[in-house]
């Protein structure tokens, strides 16, 4: 699927999730049929290491449900990253297996308290992690028991040992199974693993450069979500403004859609999210740069990519928070009704932005401003 294919895909997906969004926020059920839809429309097997098509495909979804875009975004992420790894075959494998409709999902959130014994039996739980309740297979990132090693393992999502107890029901971002998953002796073959690497190794080691923009992906993933779904809420207040809001009698006006406050409000909100979307743009496009490096990829060009993001997050962090909650300013008290559902764009985006606090990233870009420091590798950043 090339990219105009699958942008054709992504609005045609969106437009379905669209139909039903607010309903299946508030019946917070596992999205089995949304990944359903994601697989009868071919969008599983888009390119992962295209990350210029399969960043916009993400905020396309994300626009219409941000849970479900976040799905697909951590499922192409999760893809490209198995090819950083040692085991290539494998890596294809999971690819096939992505091209065949399987989805995937992955365990790596750094406190989670993951072990594999030498004879490769996974044990532990892990937090926060997305998409694994309903994911066909999985990454799991593990540390070796005498704590000499860490392994990237892939498994089934149903294979034995594998549990995944329903403890997500948080504010927002409803959708994405982002409960916890738990371990309980799961045996892996020695094919299953993507990787071994000591326990110490940093950034600076063989590959280690490269397989610290991991952490940056992720940055960027989630920045187009985020906003894609400040377009969305944006949208849908919009239409709301048109066809239902009840213009302020002291306007004198007929309807609230030509009130010039309320053109004003618009207007501003528009204005930044298209820089918001350009500075999205600008943060995939550093990550596709550096990924390209590869082998030779610098610490002070995964460090520019690292500010280059980081400015993105910030800003779309920003402006998330507050169109999602003005957006209310322009559509009146009636639309605080649940049937509505336009505060479903503020709870996914309050939950959203608080995966990691963007004041760190401001710091960052503050730190090199200041003092030229590029930020330091971390599992944020």
């Amino acid at each position: 699927m090339n990219q105009a294919e699958a942008l054709v895909a992504a609005r045609t997906v969106a437009g379905r999730l669209r139909e039903d969004a607010v309903t299946r926020d508030q019946a917070n059920q596992p999205p089995h049929a949304e990944i359903a839809l994601l697989r009868d429309s071919g969008l599983l097997a888009v390119d992962p290491d295209d990350h210029r098509t399969t960043h916009a495909v993400t905020r396309l979804v994300a626009s219409a449900d941000p849970s479900i875009g976040h799905l697909l975004g951590y499922h192409y992420l999760h893809l490209w990253r198995a090819g950083l790894y040692d085991n290539r075959e494998l890596a294809c494998a999971l690819r096939e297996d992505a091209a065949a409709g399987a989805f995937v999902g992955a365990v790596s959130n750094p406190r989670d308290t993951i072990t594999a014994t030498e004879h490769l039996t996974v044990h532990g739980r892990g937090t926060f992690a997305t998409g694994c309740a309903i994911a066909d297979r999985l990454l799991v990132s593990a540390i070796r028991a005498d704590r000499t090693a860490r392994l990237v393992v892939v498994m089934h999502g149903d294979a034995a040992g594998v549990a995944h107890p329903p403890d997500w029901d948080n504010l927002g971002q409803r959708l994405t199974a982002s409960g916890s998953i738990t371990f309980e002796d799961v045996a892996v073959d020695e094919d299953d693993v993507l990787s071994i690497f000591p326990a110490d190794e940093s950034e600076t080691s063989p590959g280690g450069l490269r397989l610290s923009l991991v952490a940056l992906a992720f940055q960027a993933v989630l920045t187009q979500v985020i906003v894609g779904l400040t377009e969305g809420a944006i949208d849908e207040a919009a239409r709301y403004t048109r066809e239902h809001s009840r213009p302020w009698p002291a306007s004198g006006l007929d309807r609230a859609a030509d009130d010039p406050h309320i053109r004003a409000g618009y207007g501003e909100l528009t204005a930044s999210l298209r820089a918001a979307r350009l500075l999205a743009d600008d943060a995939t496009s550093a990550l596709a740069q550096a990924d390209a490096a590869g082998a030779a990829l610098t610490t002070d060009e995964r460090g520019r990519a690292a500010l280059t993001i980081s400015a993105a997050k910030v800003v779309s962090t920003r402006l998330a928070t507050e169109a999602t909650n003005r957006i209310f300013e322009f559509t009146g008290a009636r639309a605080t009704t649940r049937a509505t559902g336009l505060d479903r764009f503020w709870r996914d985006a309050r939950t959203l932005t608080l995966h990691d606090p963007a004041v760190y990233k401001a710091s960052e870009l503050g730190a090199f401003v200041l003092n030229g420091q590029l930020p330091s590798t971390t599992a944020y950043s």
